[in-house]
């Protein structure tokens, strides 16, 4: 069977910097019992991936995100993996019978033109989706503000839409989870004892045409990050841990301090990421990230939880 990952691709995937995340989990967090892992910007999916598969004693996970094609993919792959696998390698037959790149082009444009009609059947919603996924430009996901994927074509000429291995077996895995559609505060009423939550919002630009978080016709500025760090704040008071990513704006010009002051009441790592995904390819290259905490390196710190020790939460 093959191995369980991101049937998308996605800007800001955190699959480069998986092992850095997973170094920086809470000690002891294979000890803990019942786990259920929230995840309430599940984008595409890759620590959601790692962490089902290399932690046994997560027996539940929650995931979320505000943008309704990107969860309805989310379910059609877990409910229905073969009648979508089925749709998949028929327009994916379509498209490579198709001779020349403006032959392509004007398929791929009426495709999107069909997707921004928004169909209400999840398999052809989704099958316009991965195919919008692997020949769009660079494989990006972006969206104007009447909420419409305007994407260029991306110039491939016999990409793999239907990849029928990692389907079938990101369906067996998203078997226990469960998907929600929304604004990210709502997956605090799935808060329970052994609860980690983990954030990868959209990320704050690094600078005024940087911006890849147009994900949804709804903008994640300044306002949300806020009140991104007022949730966190609550999860603090309710004795729940969590780790979140986001861009480092102060390593970027050095005055930056946004993040450094909205979270100076937690852990702050910077961690080296590579950004892959970007229109201008002069700015793709490395640079750091940061992962915010509310717990210290080595141990969780709030209220000396010992690992079987249940979280007592009264929301």
């Amino acid at each position: 069977m093959a191995k369980a990952k991101p049937f998308i691709k996605w800007a800001g995937g955190k699959s480069q910097l998986i092992e850095q995340l997973e170094a920086l989990l809470p000690s002891g967090f294979d000890k803990w019992s019942n786990v259920t892992y929230i995840e309430p910007f599940v984008g595409g999916g890759a620590m959601l991936f790692h962490m089902l598969q290399r932690h046994w004693n997560i027996k539940k996970a929650v995931i979320n995100d505000i943008n309704p094609d990107l969860t309805t993919c989310y379910k059609t792959v877990r409910d229905q993996p073969t009648e979508l696998i089925h749709s998949l390698l028929a327009i994916q037959e379509d498209y490579y019978a198709v001779a020349g790149e403006e032959a392509k082009k004007e398929y791929y444009l009426r495709i999107r033109e069909r997707f921004n009609e928004k169909p209400t059947d999840p398999i052809e919603n989704t099958t316009l989706f991965f195919f919008l996924n692997r020949t769009c430009f660079n494989g990006l996901y972006r969206v104007n503000k009447a909420g419409k994927f305007n994407v260029p074509f991306g110039r491939y000429q016999r990409p793999l839409i239907c990849d029928a291995e990692t389907i079938y077996a990101d369906s067996k895995l998203l078997q226990n989870v469960e998907i929600l559609t929304g604004d990210f505060e709502q997956t605090i009423g799935h808060v329970s004892d052994g609860a980690f939550f983990y954030f990868d919002p959209p990320y704050r630009p690094l600078s005024n045409t940087s911006s890849f978080n147009d994900y949804a016709k709804e903008a994640f500025n300044d306002d949300s990050q806020i009140r991104l760090k007022l949730f966190c704040d609550r999860l603090q008071g309710l004795n729940v841990p969590f780790m979140l990513s986001n861009s480092d704006c102060l390593g970027k010009d050095g005055t930056d301090r946004f993040f450094d002051e909205l979270f100076k009441d937690f852990d702050i790592q910077r961690v080296w990421a590579c950004r892959s995904v970007n229109a201008n390819g002069a700015k793709r290259g490395k640079l750091t990230e940061i992962l915010v905490r509310n717990y210290s390196s080595g141990s969780y710190a709030l209220g000396n939880r010992k690992p079987d020790q249940q979280l007592k939460i009264a929301l």
